[in-house]
């Protein structure tokens, strides 16, 4: 049996990071940001569906991300179409890939678990946080976006303390040994619960 845990966590707080300490104590890591590149990139299961939908939003045989967000701009309807297209896609992506795993703890990535209540799917959920001026710090040094996109998206995201009230374990990235530290601490845990350990 595959033991899942949903690892969430808002922009900036270290979750990628904290998904890749998790692959190197052994755990099969899916990511679901990764999972929309593949089926948007050229052959990939979205691009077909999304041309029916969305016929502009096809560039060069790959779905146009920046298109799609000029289409749910035009029209508030679009993003539900969307969903309804890629969700069932992810979802199927992600059941092949926790089949075809032989590691005993599966890491499911979803930038979303609580908002779309993907947590019910899981054994536990880790949900990695930092405070909110380092948070602010990480994010603005990328060089990517200005403050004004970054308090855009934060104000999108379900509030920090509300995702770590309502996860079962909480790890604090402020630094790369301290979260390597609880993520050890996770996933031995876990092992010694599991029935085949």
């Amino acid at each position: 049996m595959t033991y899942l845990i949903g690892l969430t966590g808002s922009i900036g707080m270290g979750k990628s990071t904290t998904a890749k300490m998790f692959a190197e104590e052994g755990c099969a890591v899916w990511d679901a940001d990764a999972a929309v590149h593949r089926l948007y990139a050229a052959g990939g299961a979205a691009v077909e569906p999304m041309r029916a939908a969305f016929p502009d939003a096809i560039i060069d045989g790959v779905v146009s991300r920046d298109a799609l967000k000029l289409a749910i701009s035009a029209d508030p309807r679009a993003l539900a179409r969307i969903e309804a297209i890629v969700h069932p896609l992810v979802a199927e992506d992600r059941r092949d890939f926790i089949a075809a795993t032989d590691a005993d703890i599966v890491v499911l990535d979803i930038p979303l678990l609580f908002e779309g209540s993907g947590h019910k799917a899981v054994d536990t959920t880790v949900c990695v946080s930092v405070p909110p001026d380092i948070q602010r710090e990480r994010v603005l040094a990328r060089g990517s976006m200005s403050e004004d996109q970054f308090e855009m998206i934060r104000a999108k995201q379900m509030p920090d303390a509300e995702k770590r009230a309502m996860a079962d374990h909480v790890v604090i990235a402020d630094t790369l040994d301290h979260a390597r530290e609880q993520v050890r601490a996770i996933v031995s845990d876990i092992r010694k619960n599991l029935p085949h350990a």
